[in-house]
């Protein structure tokens, strides 16, 4: 009978050394924990996930499908991506109902290629994702619910170590299960913040914000303006077509003051017809070009809905904190500047912007 090899017991050093490991790697996934579950703006979360995720598993670009909505039916990809070079003829969206979607969600581990196409042979929308160059696939999963699933790109070539070992894929899932997690959380955020009508922030939400930039304006010396929107005789929609046009005409509106600023800037639902703009960083003079800009895309926009064609028309008003000319102490007096202003291009005859500067905001008087 051949000699039985015996497995040589690691050494004490060895034994320290795997608990010094361990240590660290639960380390690293308590401050990534921390830097995710602290995170409730959606886009800052992807990117922090992307990058953490990226750093972790040493692969040069990475992306995210995720549901877009709560009636979503596809994981869409988007903007969620790093490194990645995308065809513009190409659809990155995985149908809800799809093998791969089933998957993921039943076994709960990580996929490579071949793993994938032994899975799912000869798929049009593995192809899709094949087209990606993915070194893996990750399901983010909590409460057996699939969140996303994260694509990781090439990895880099660190001493011929292409391949995931045991231990990367566990960690990885891991860190799929902390994300799934805070993106569940900032999605729960995202859409009781938002109105579900016009997908702008409420009210309370652009408030919170403002405040915040407010406070760093003021440390810093910046300006930051803000604009007030109402859509003129909006009244006559509802009673003259119907509230299904009205509600048409807010989406549309909403859908073109949002197109018109920048990322950084906010767009809100005041409420009714009322609209709200945040312009970070930007003084008074860009901040009437931007409002002015917004207005003459909604004069000349062509609004039809069930072959009825109507005008539309909006006024608006702009504040501005400046340190020396108007140093606002609270967001609600900003955008009561803007209101004042707003109420001026109302009574001016409407479809026009007006400046709320220092002597108008002394004389104006708003109604009761």
């Amino acid at each position: 009978m051949a000699d039985i090899q015996k497995v040589a017991e690691p050494s004490i050093e060895e034994k320290i050394a795997q608990y010094e490991k361990k240590i660290y790697d639960l380390q690293q996934l308590l401050d990534i924990s921390r830097s995710l579950c602290s995170t409730i703006d959606f886009s800052t979360l992807i990117e922090s996930i992307l990058y953490t995720c990226m750093g972790q598993m040493r692969v040069l670009s990475a992306g995210i499908f995720i549901l877009n909505a709560l009636d979503s039916n596809s994981y869409m990809l988007g903007n969620n991506y790093s490194g990645m070079d995308l065809n513009p003829n190409i659809s990155y969206r995985i149908p809800a109902t799809h093998p791969l979607i089933l998957a993921l969600r039943k076994e709960g581990k990580t996929f490579t290629v071949d793993e994938l196409e032994k899975e799912i042979p000869n798929d049009a929308d593995l192809k899709m994702l094949l087209s990606l160059n993915p070194s893996l696939i990750v399901p983010l999963i909590q409460k057996n619910h699939l969140d996303g699933i994260l694509v990781l790109g090439e990895r880099l070539d660190l001493g011929n170590d292409f391949d995931y070992n045991k231990e990367d894929k566990e960690q990885i899932l891991m860190i799929g299960s902390l994300a799934a997690i805070a993106i569940n959380n900032a999605a729960l955020v995202e859409r009781s913040s938002t109105d579900m009508m016009t997908h702008l922030k409420l009210k309370y939400f652009f408030y919170n914000v403002l405040t915040i930039k407010l406070d760093l304006a003021r440390e810093n010396e910046t300006p930051l303006a803000v604009i007030m929107f109402d859509v003129d005789f909006f009244k006559r929609f509802n009673d003259t077509y119907g509230h299904a046009f009205g509600d048409y005409v807010l989406i549309t509106v909403a859908k073109i003051i949002k197109s018109g600023i920048r990322a950084d800037d906010l767009a809100g639902r005041y409420g009714g017809e009322e609209f709200t703009v945040m312009l970070n960083n930007t003084n008074c003079e860009d901040a009437m070009t931007v409002a002015d800009r917004i207005r003459c895309k909604i004069e000349q926009y062509d609004f039809c809905y069930e072959n009825q064609h109507v005008k539309v028309t909006i006024s608006a008003g702009v504040s501005e904190f400046d340190k020396n000319s108007n140093p606002a102490i609270s967001s609600k007096e900003l955008v009561d500047h803007a209101d004042q202003a707003l109420y001026v291009s109302k009574r001016a005859g409407r479809n026009r912007v007006t400046f709320a500067d220092p002597k108008l905001i002394a004389e104006i008087k708003l109604p009761e």
